[in-house]
């Protein structure tokens, strides 16, 4: 099939995708609009209505490669310009203690939170996911994560329907546990930065407790951000190791830094050089984030929900043990630095 066929070939399921998407934005600003906050974002409600799609009728065989186009070329796309989101510089402002202690949070509770999943039975990969969503960035980490680990794209939806409730309810019991304890402002922007997966969650969450408290938060959830880059280079390494046992008739080829993560790593580090311009930044998070919601609507419209609905149970005890740790973990951190 020539090149241009080929592109014909992606534009009905990529339609399909795009309207889907569309649906899921205006859906979240429906929400802003009615309740005065938006408490799911679009990239769920993407998922949802995709979901709920391919319930009442499968996709027919025209659909199926601007589905799968957009489920894996565009969100290959999406995490290289998610680079250009993060500067390292991010780092100057914090402690070389505090950055210490972050990065030990974010490994043992990809650790704690992976035995957990397998210890529920969960398949390896959407153990793997479930850490990685609850110790990184929530949705952000997962959809990074999906692709190096090759995660099947019901593993992901599960992961990340789960994980975003956990983060609405994060949202929202954070600042009762900040009212009803003795925690300084710096402690609960601390404890907000590690625990919370998106930054306008820890900025909602933090802004009870003024600007200190926002400042703190955000800080602490950047630095934690930039754990992604180096979690998934060793994940790429890991699954390049894995390969080279199996049988040379199933083996595949795969590279050890995937084009997209070595896009990421570039975007970063142009980035947090400055080589990036100003004007450009906000765009092209903007672009980002649509071609992921894009994403996520061929991520729905592939699942069948009863395959999802199946590991339900363990999926969200998993997440909700695993959340546990990560806050347990935080407390230790706490603890440790002695802040005041």
């Amino acid at each position: 099939m020539s090149t241009y066929h080929r592109a014909l070939s992606v534009l009905p399921g990529l339609a399909l995708c795009c309207a889907v998407a569309l649906a899921a934005v205006l859906g979240e600003h429906m929400e802003s609009a009615l309740f005065g906050a938006r408490w799911v974002e679009s990239l769920v409600l993407a998922i949802a209505i995709g979901i709920t799609i391919r319930s009442f009728r499968q996709p027919g065989q025209s659909l199926i490669p601007g589905i799968d186009f957009s489920a894996k070329v565009l969100l290959e796309m999406a995490i290289v310009l998610l680079g250009a989101s993060i500067s390292l510089t991010a780092m100057q402002g914090a402690g070389l203690a505090l950055i210490a202690g972050i990065a030990g949070v974010v490994i043992l509770s990809i650790g704690i939170s992976y035995g957990i999943g397998r210890l529920f039975g969960l398949p390896p990969k959407l153990a793997t996911l479930i850490a990685c969503g609850n110790s990184i960035c929530g949705n952000s980490a997962i959809v990074a994560v999906a692709p190096v680990i090759e995660a099947d794209r019901k593993e992901i939806a599960a992961a990340l329907t789960f994980t975003a409730v956990l983060g609405i309810a994060a949202v929202f019991l954070l600042p009762v546990l900040y009212f009803h304890t003795m925690m300084s402002v710096p402690q609960y922007g601390v404890l907000a930065g590690l625990t919370v997966y998106a930054v306008p969650q820890v900025i909602a969450a933090t802004a009870p407790a003024g600007l200190l408290g926002v400042q703190t938060g955000t800080l602490v959830k950047l630095v934690r951000v930039l754990m992604l880059g180096p979690v998934l280079l060793v994940l790429g390494a890991i699954m390049k190791a894995d390969l080279r046992h199996e049988a040379p008739a199933v083996r595949r080829e795969i590279s050890l830094v995937p084009w997209f993560i070595g896009g990421f790593g570039a975007m970063m580090v142009l980035r947090s050089l400055g080589l990036i311009p100003q004007a450009a930044i906000m765009p092209m998070g903007q672009v980002s984030n649509v071609l992921t919601i894009i994403a996520m609507a061929a991520l729905g419209l592939s699942v069948d929900i009863r395959s999802v609905a199946h590991a339900g149970g363990r999926v969200m005890a998993v997440a909700v043990l695993s959340l546990a740790s990560l806050f347990a973990l935080s407390f230790g951190l706490l603890a440790l630095l002695q802040l005041v």
